[in-house]
């Protein structure tokens, strides 16, 4: 897979479930969402997100089958999921001990539903002389749940052949990449794709990195990946051959804009979808490979022309939300700029967003739209819910 673009095949998504049900207003925050979603009904605009997909000659797998099949096909898979679940440091070791024993001894559905969905110490039976237990109330986790892990895009990235696993940058996420990786890995059939593996654990999520053309990446450096993962990921793609370039865009560290594709997604092989306010803005230093272990780096410069470049192409054309601010604002906000490309000029995007659409469908690009009340509290669009896992190659 070498582009935003191809025809998409193959799409891992996550149906939101119980996890969306441990958000109260009292650890929304902590666990990054910007409301508390009506669970009911953000199922039913995930629901209608795949079906859609469906009629569009998408096949699409679920995250929750996934890793059902995978700790039912490998022990080491469950034993890997409860390690990284239980956190001997809040726990200590004595409550930690238990809490990985009563795990341990679900089966392989009711372990997969612990590890999306959480468990506090009011499900657990684990009893025992722990100052942690003693202090804690009935409905505090022992084992966060991860009511994020629907964004599927942030998780993991497929470049070319491989899969490379995120090093997320937000505490509350950080367990959602290995979880994804056991999955994936111990998959009779996703485990065929050979990891790539970042050179360090520096932050960098999915979100930020677009897959431009074949062979030319940009990566978004701002809330959610630093500088070192930006270049961790680079060193990374370079070493295994899936790309000759790497643009690394900086962009404002601030929660409205925490990812690139916040900002700006592809919608044809030549086109983006970019929120005015970083129209002309928008920087990029470009990285390339001096040898097998040094960095060739330039820049900064516009962004648009260095892309273009780096592409092989004269212009990138840009499809921006309006000039008039307030309605780019609030559409950028509402994820008017994440949307998810079907093909060359095929998207699909959220209903709400109607002066995006719109200006998109005046560029020629065909809009696909989706509901997303309930799935945009935790600032997300079709882009984010969703991992391609498979396109077809560009020309």
């Amino acid at each position: 897979m070498d582009s935003e673009v191809g025809v998409l095949r193959t799409v891992v998504l996550h149906r939101p479930g119980p996890e969306l049900e441990r958000l109260t207003p009292r650890n929304a925050d902590r666990l990054l969402f910007d409301g508390i979603p009506w669970v009911e009904r953000a199922q039913l605009e995930h629901d209608a997100f795949a079906d859609l997909l469906r009629t569009q000659g998408v096949r699409v797998l679920l995250l929750g089958d996934v890793l059902r099949e995978s700790l039912a096909a490998a022990p080491e898979a469950r034993d890997q999921g409860i390690a990284d679940a239980v956190d001997e440091r809040l726990l200590g070791r004595e409550l930690a001990v238990a809490v990985r024993a009563e795990l341990a001894s679900l089966d392989d559905e009711a372990l997969a539903d612990a590890l999306v969905g959480g468990r506090t110490f009011a499900e657990l039976a684990v009893t025992g002389h722990s100052l942690v237990r003693a202090m804690a109330g009935a409905h505090d986790f022992a084992v966060d749940p991860l009511p994020n892990l629907m964004f599927t895009r942030d998780s993991s990235v497929r470049v070319g052949p491989r899969v490379v696993a995120s090093s997320m940058g937000m505490p509350a996420r950080r367990r959602e990449a290995s979880l994804v990786a056991l999955a994936q890995h111990h998959h009779p059939e996703l485990g065929a794709v050979a990891p790539t593996a970042p050179r360090d654990p520096s932050a960098v999520e999915g979100g930020d990195v677009l897959l431009l053309a074949p062979g030319v990446l940009a990566i978004g450096v701002g809330e959610r990946t630093s500088p070192a993962g930006a270049e961790s990921f680079a060193r990374a793609m370079f070493a295994d051959g899936l790309a000759h370039t790497v643009l690394a865009v900086p962009i404002a560290q601030r929660r409205a804009t925490m990812h690139l594709d916040t900002v700006a997604t592809m919608v044809d092989v030549d086109t983006m979808v970019i929120y005015p306010g970083v129209l002309e803005g928008l920087e990029a230093w470009t990285v390339r490979p001096d040898g097998p272990e040094h960095l060739h780096i330039t820049g900064p410069e516009p962004f648009r022309p260095a892309a273009a470049r780096a592409m092989g192409i004269e212009v990138l054309r840009a499809v921006d939300t309006g000039l008039e601010s307030v309605a780019a604002e609030r559409e950028q906000w509402d994820d008017g700029n994440n949307t998810l490309a079907l093909a060359p000029g095929r998207v699909v995007a959220y209903e709400r967003n109607t002066t995006t659409n719109a200006r998109l469908a005046a560029a020629g690009i065909e809009v696909l739209t989706i509901a997303g009340f309930e799935l945009r509290s935790g600032r997300g669009g079709p882009r984010c819910l969703s991992c391609p896992w498979e396109r077809g190659p560009l020309g």
